[in-house]
C-alpha cells in the first residue's frame, strides 16, 4: 500500500477528445474513465476563468482525473474552453466573458451524453460556477441529461437571482462548495444567496480559502464531490475515500 500523495496518478483509460461546438470550434478536452469496469457516474469540469490561469489541467480538476476514476468509479470529462490552452492544448476560438461559452458547456454535455456516459453532473470551479449556473440548464445544453450541478467557491458574480431561480424551478440538486476564506463568497452570504433554490446545499468548508490549495482542502473538496455522485465509493467508518492505494 502506498499513501496517496498530491502528485498521484492512478490507474484509468485516458483519452485525449476533441468537442465540436455548434458555433464551428473544436475544443480540446481528455477523458478519463475506470481502467477496469464500467463508470457508475459523470463529471463533466467546467474550469476557473481563463483570463487568471483557469484552464482544464487546474490543480483540482486535475487530481479529479488522476483519482476518481480508481477510487470512485467516475468517468472524469475536462475539456478547455474556448480560447484557453493547458499542457493539453488550446481550444478554438476567444474569451467569450462568459456568453459565448454557453456553446462549450452545450458541447461538453452532448459529448458526454453521445458517449453514452452516465449519470453526468457539472462540476464548475469559480468561473465554472458561472457557466454551470448560466447554462448548464439550456436545451442545447442538453439540461434535461444532467442530474445536476456541484459548485466549488462560486463567486456569483456573472450568475445572479434569475439563474437561481431556474435551477430552483428545475428541481435538479444543486451544491455549492464554499470556502470559509473565499475571496469572493463566503458561506453565511452564500446560505442568504442560494436559500431562494430550495434544495440547494451549501457546504461550508473551513479553512479552505478559494484555490483549494493544500492536499487537505483537495480531499474535503472530492470526498464531498464523490459524496454526492456515488457515494458508495466512501469508505467506513469516517465515509471517506481511501488514502491509501494497493499497488498491482
Amino acid at each position: 500500500m502506498s499513501e496517496i500523495r498530491a502528485a498521484t496518478v492512478l490507474p484509468a483509460k485516458r483519452t485525449r477528445v476533441t468537442l465540436p461546438t455548434a458555433d464551428g470550434l473544436r475544443l480540446v478536452g481528455e477523458l478519463a474513465l475506470p481502467a477496469d469496469a464500467d463508470p457508475v457516474a459523470t463529471l463533466i469540469c467546467l474550469h476557473p476563468l481563463p483570463t487568471h490561469g483557469g484552464m482544464m489541467d487546474s490543480h483540482l480538476f486535475k487530481k479529479a482525473a488522476f483519482r476518481l476514476p480508481a477510487l470512485a468509479q467516475l468517468a472524469v470529462l475536462r475539456f478547455n474552453t474556448r480560447g484557453t490552452s493547458s499542457e493539453h492544448g488550446t481550444s478554438e476560438g476567444e474569451f467569450g466573458g462568459g456568453e459565448s461559452e454557453r456553446y462549450d458547456v452545450a458541447a461538453g454535455v452532448s459529448w458526454a451524453a453521445e458517449a453514452g456516459l452516465p449519470a453526468r453532473w457539472l462540476l464548475g470551479w469559480s468561473f465554472g460556477t458561472e457557466l454551470a449556473l448560466r447554462w448548464g440548464l439550456d436545451s442545447e445544453a442538453g439540461g434535461a441529461g444532467i442530474e445536476g450541478a456541484i459548485l466549488l467557491s462560486p463567486p456569483l458574480h456573472r450568475a445572479g437571482d434569475a439563474d437561481l431561480d431556474r435551477w430552483a424551478a428545475s428541481g435538479k440538486p444543486l451544491v455549492a462548495l464554499v470556502p470559509e476564506l473565499d475571496d469572493y463568497l463566503r458561506p453565511d452570504e452564500a446560505r442568504r444567496r442560494f436559500a431562494r433554490v430550495p434544495q440547494a446545499e451549501v457546504v461550508a468548508v473551513p479553512g479552505a480559502k478559494h484555490l483549494w490549495v493544500g492536499e487537505p482542502y483537495v480531499r474535503i473538496a472530492l470526498n464531498e464531490i464523490v459524496r454526492r455522485v456515488n457515494p458508495a465509493a466512501l469508505v467506513p467508518p469516517t465515509m471517506t475515500l481511501p488514502t491509501q492505494w494497493e499497488e498491482s
